[in-house]
Order: structure tokens, then sequence, then C-alpha cells
């Protein structure tokens, strides 16, 4: 949920009562605001368990779309049992609001990450990207489009493992010969063929995720631009700057997921299978510190590597040999 766009309703009291369940929560800190509303955390007061509560208004509910966009993430996540989406564990509602009890996920989003970072580094992206690609594939096989993938809808947890959320605008693929030609969505991740109302399918989720990986390893989005017109004649166009630290492997992902033409996107298994994740190094996890700044990767710092050659030369007498391949001159043992 994006900060400073819930509106000014007030909020929730400090307790939230689920009168079927009997279960009673207290009120913690303020998560994020959205347009419909804004998410807290919450703890169950018996059990002590943590969970993250969206509140919206009964007002906003009354507002064309907004209670269908509700009803359909709650009905879908009901149904969905994936380590790398966020779960839906239920939901309730009093006078004022109607809450849906999430998952969750303590860290924040990756947008949230990529505001005190800036940007992450090629492993990292790795290490996010596969997560992401397992859950994607699960929506994908359960018949769902997202619609609506950007860093901001990727959550962490505590553990550093990353889940897809926010499920208001998933719908279903469409049947074979007809597509949804609905203009939804956030306008930088939007595929050409959404603008063009030829309709939303697993082809510009694909886009959509190649914006995020571009995202992450820049800083900014691939599309922007001040007015909606300019904004979208570059999205149609597939024009981008590529910014000079991206990696080949890197670069060409990116080109292949952000194809103006759906047909050529590559699938999921594509994704996974191409060299930016097949042959660079991915670590196995990331420590919280990942969350602010740039974390050091054993076995792949180079100066650790640069030491512990050093150390060998010393200890055992080996000739240290220069880049171009001849030996280095000999060092003065002189005090």
């Amino acid at each position: 949920m994006v900060p400073g766009s819930a509106g000014a309703e007030p909020p929730p009291g400090w307790y939230l009562r689920d009168r079927d369940s009997g279960a009673l929560y207290k009120r913690g800190r303020l998560l994020g605001e959205g347009t419909f509303g804004r998410c807290y955390q919450v703890t169950e007061v018996t059990s002590g368990r943590l969970y993250a509560a969206k509140a919206i208004p009964r007002a906003r509910l009354a507002a064309a779309g907004v209670g269908d966009r509700v009803e359909r993430e709650r009905e879908l996540q009901c149904h969905l049992r994936h380590p790398h989406i966020v779960r839906l564990h239920g939901h309730f509602a009093d006078r004022g609001h109607l809450y849906l009890l999430l998952e969750l996920c303590g860290r924040g989003s990756l947008a949230d990450i990529l505001r005190a970072r800036d940007r992450l580094t090629e492993p990292e992206v790795r290490y996010y990207l596969r997560q992401l690609l397992s859950g994607l594939r699960y929506l994908h096989g359960h018949g769902l489009v997202h619609r609506d993938l950007k860093p901001s809808n990727f959550l962490v947890t505590e553990r550093m493992r990353v889940k897809i959320g926010d499920l208001g605008l998933a719908q279903p693929a469409a049947p074979p010969g007809r597509r949804w030609g609905a203009l939804c969505g956030t306008p930088s991740y939007l595929a050409p063929e959404v603008l063009d109302r030829r309709g939303h399918a697993v082809p510009s989720d694909i886009w959509a995720l190649g914006c995020a990986v571009y995202a992450a390893l820049s800083g900014h989005a691939p599309f922007e631009a001040r007015h909606r017109p300019e904004l979208f004649r570059l999205i149609r166009g597939a024009r981008y700057p590529l910014p000079p630290q991206l990696s080949p492997p890197a670069r060409a992902l990116i080109a292949h997921m952000l194809h103006p033409e759906p047909a050529a996107r590559p699938s999921l298994a594509a994704v996974l299978g191409h060299p930016f994740l097949s042959q660079g190094f991915t670590p196995r996890t990331l420590p919280p510190r990942a969350c602010h700044s740039v974390p050091i990767f054993l076995g792949q710092d180079p100066l650790r590597r640069l030491r512990r050659g050093l150390r060998c030369w010393q200890g055992c007498g080996c000739v240290p040999v220069t880049p171009g391949g001849g030996r280095a001159p000999p060092q003065s043992t002189r005090a």
C-alpha cells in the first residue's frame, strides 16, 4: 500500500473484535495506506499472534467498483495457499470498517527497500525473482492473472522471503478467443496491449514483472514521463534507457520481458532458465540488513578472495602473479 493516499477517514478503534469468532485484536502500528484503506499490524490478544489487518471504511465500499474489488480479493485469497503469496487468514467487520486479516510481512515491500537502498544488486534480484516466479506460476496455474505486479505489491517477511500481495485486481484469465479489455493497474507498469484495450493476459504479467526487475536493478521504473500521453507513447514503443551498470544477461532478460509484442515475451519457465538466473550467483538467503544497506556475500567478495590469496602467498612461499601473467617484483624486507 502506498503511504498518503487513503484519505482522511478516522482510524479504527484500538481494539477490534470479530463478532463471529469472538477473537479480539489490538491495533498496532500503521503499515501503509492505499486507495481504499489503511493497513495495520494487529495482535490477537489471546494467542499473541501477529497479523496485518487491511481496514476498508464502509463508506468506501459503497463507491463504484470498490466493493467488488475487495470481495474479489477476499474470495480469491481464501483459496490460495503458496509460500510466496500473501495468505488471507480471515475477514470480519464492525460498524465502521471491513477488515481483511492477512499474513504479516514485517519488513515492508520491495518498494520500501528500494526507497532505502535506491537499487539492488543482481544477486539480490535473482534471489527475489526466483521466489516471485514461483508464486506467479502458482497464480497462473490456477487460471489467474494478477494485473498489478509492482515492487509495492511484493512483500517481505521477517525471514527475508518475498510474497505476492494485493490481489484486488486479479482476474481469471479470459477464455480462448476473448480478452478482458479493462484499463486497470499502475500506469508505469501497464503493457502495450493493455493500453490498446487488447486485454490483460499472462504476457501482461510478464511485462509488469520485467518492469519490476528493471526498477529493482536501476532504482526507477523503465518508463517515466510527466504526462500520461508521453508515458504511454514510451510504453508502446518499448523505449527505455539502459543503465550502464546492468550486466549483459540482465539487459537481455529485460529486453525479452519488455518486448512490445505479447507473443514474443518469455514464459515463466523461460525466464527461470534465462542465463541471468541460471548462470549468475544467487544467495540462499539474505540478511535483514539488506533492507537498508548492500549485503556482502561470502565467497563473492573480491577483496576477501584477494586477502585469502595474500595469506597463501605469505604463508607458503607462493609466487604472486601480475594481471598480465608475469611474476610480481619481490617485496623489500627492509624496515
